[in-house]
């Protein structure tokens, strides 16, 4: 094992390397692993990279296992997936989910690693976050047996929260995209899609999840007499108009927020963010979220894949980075 390990830094604003960094040594409780794959998520990711972080939210946007400060030199992400090769007998072998940035190797805390469920592949765990943060979502949002609800925003956090919302019994799902590509993703996740122009209205509940001011809008418009909007999207630092005049107060709408940083009151007092993670790797094991993994790059690409991922040259939903079986700094 070496004492070294890789790892992707956003270096300036538009700009990333992978640098050597010392791999620590492991304190008792403790556990060594090894990276197998990662997942960007693409929209708080590529603002961290494009440097818009705006500084009133640079320690509510610190991830767990962070490294330096916004905007950069920073060492950013939490979707890693990895095998341990050293800790308690019980995790050690075993493949792990943790908050951890691209990194080849890691040593953490055991408590800070969840164990993927058998029956999720490694390449599939990436996903976890997403769906961790749409199992939130549903806990804010409370929908009900039957209701009609939209999704706004077909990424990976939007698509995640329609295939969860299209397993509520009698529920109408329908997920709303510019994009026409999205429609085979939607097929697949058991929902149907629809163009904005398209999209069916009077809904009793609204997701928006696109990070875009269209996107909101268009959200405020499906929604119906005393619906709920339920934010996901951040925004970094843009500021987004927000048509709050025309119909949204005789409608009575409800435009609340969602954020995965905390679990949602209606679960707090009975769930950990431990539970919820777990929840989440659970709800992986079925293979048609396969789908939301559109591309996957080595390691070494990295700088030059979020290069392309935040300049909107490379259209993703996941993409997936992949390393090398016994990596070796260099």
């Amino acid at each position: 094992m070496t004492s070294t390990a890789r790892a992707f830094w956003v270096t300036a604003p538009g700009r990333g390397q992978i640098r050597g960094v010392p791999l620590p040594e492991a304190a008792p409780g403790d556990v060594v692993v090894r990276t197998q794959a990662t997942g960007i998520s693409r929209g708080t990711e590529t603002l961290v990279f494009r440097g818009e972080v705006p500084p009133s939210q640079y320690d509510a946007m610190r991830a767990p296992f962070q490294s330096g400060t916004f905007p950069a030199p920073v060492e950013y992400g939490y979707l890693n997936v990895g095998v341990v090769e050293k800790g308690p007998p019980d995790l050690t072998g075993r493949t792990v989910f943790a908050l951890v940035p691209h990194r080849t190797r890691y040593v953490v805390p055991a408590a800070a690693v969840v164990p993927v469920p058998d029956g999720v592949p490694a390449g599939r765990a990436v996903l976890a976050g997403a769906m961790e943060t749409a199992v939130n979502a549903l806990w804010d949002a409370g929908p009900l047996v039957g209701d009609r609800i939209s999704v706004v925003g077909a990424g990976m956090v939007g698509c995640c929260v329609a295939y969860l919302a299209g397993r509520l019994p009698g529920a109408d799902v329908e997920l709303v995209d510019v994009d026409p590509g999205r429609a085979a993703v939607a097929a697949r996740l058991g929902v149907r899609c629809a163009a904005p122009q398209d999209a069916t209205g009077e809904r009793d509940l609204v997701v928006h999840a696109s990070a875009s001011a269209a996107g909101l809008r268009e959200a405020l418009a499906l929604a119906g007499l005393e619906a709920t909007v339920l934010e996901l999207s951040w925004y970094g630092d843009r500021t987004v108009d927000v048509p709050l005049g025309e119909a949204f107060h005789s409608r009575r709408l409800d435009l609340r927020s969602s954020q995965v940083g905390l679990v949602a009151p209606a679960r707090r007092a009975r769930r950990t963010t431990r539970d919820r993670l777990s929840l989440a790797l659970d709800l992986l094991a079925d293979p048609a979220l396969d789908v939301l993994i559109t591309g996957e790059s080595p390691f070494e690409e990295l700088p030059e894949v979020m290069r392309r991922l935040a300049a909107g040259e490379l259209p993703a939903i996941c993409h997936r980075i992949r390393y090398p079986p016994d990596d070796q700094e260099h």
